[in-house]
């Protein structure tokens, strides 16, 4: 019982960043360190799976185009068909976030979206490429002009929702997440023969979930910033 309330003591401390290495002045933490593992696994994932593409498509290169029949719907949902030449945008957005997600299944890693610093990254790299891509497809000009539709009294409460944006995504996944990880924690801390299959079930599902959010809604932030409200 003691061995089990010390564990419990330990489990905001087991989940938040530390201190990995130094570069120089730069500190690089635990959180980095694990996003720098889970991009090579992705890295030589998308190497294996894409190295040898055929015609007709068999094994793991038809797992691939369910995969990419997927985004696409997900695209079609928030912006039609015309916006599929976005793929690479959000199909990139949803395996990265998801695999994040779904790294705790990695024996002593950490989620790096348990932490803000990460999730806070991804919201305001995701609204940068949407400014982007917005003033790319409409021009500096009429992209400016959209702040002020439908009608320029709108003009301040526009501005204002784009502030509000990236700290929205940030602020949703890692609530999300960092909850979801700090109850599994506690679930195999409390009860490890009875919990782990039905915890492990419900964080796939948590994980694909949340990048699933989070995408949906950088779709819908693209598709108003290049299609207009």
């Amino acid at each position: 019982m003691e061995a089990k309330m010390q564990q419990l003591a330990n489990v905001i401390d087991h989940l938040v960043r530390h201190e990995a290495f130094r570069i120089g002045p730069v500190v690089i933490t635990t959180t980095v360190v694990n996003t720098w593992i889970i991009m090579a696994v992705l890295f030589a994932a998308v190497y294996l799976l894409t190295r040898r593409l055929d015609e007709k498509p068999k094994g793991a290169q038809a797992l691939l185009e369910v995969i990419i029949e997927f985004y696409y719907s997900l695209i079609d949902t928030g912006m039609g068909k015309a916006g599929r030449k976005y793929l690479p945008i959000v199909g990139s957005l949803f395996t990265f976030i998801a695999v994040l997600n779904l790294s705790w299944f990695i024996p002593n890693m950490v989620p790096p979206t348990t932490d803000l610093m990460t999730t806070a990254a991804l919201g305001i790299t995701t609204l940068a490429v949407v400014h982007v891509m917005g003033i790319r497809e409409r021009g500096l000009g009429g992209y400016l002009r959209h702040y002020a539709e439908p009608t320029p009294i709108l003009l301040p409460m526009n501005l204002l929702e784009e502030v509000v944006r990236p700290f929205s995504l940030a602020v949703r996944l890692f609530g999300n997440m960092f909850g979801e990880k700090m109850v599994v924690t506690i679930l195999f801390i409390l009860a490890p023969l009875f919990a782990p299959t039905p915890v492990m079930a419900l964080g796939i599902l948590m994980g694909f979930i949340q990048a699933f959010i989070f995408t949906l809604l950088s779709v819908t932030y693209l598709a108003s910033a290049t299609q207009g409200h």
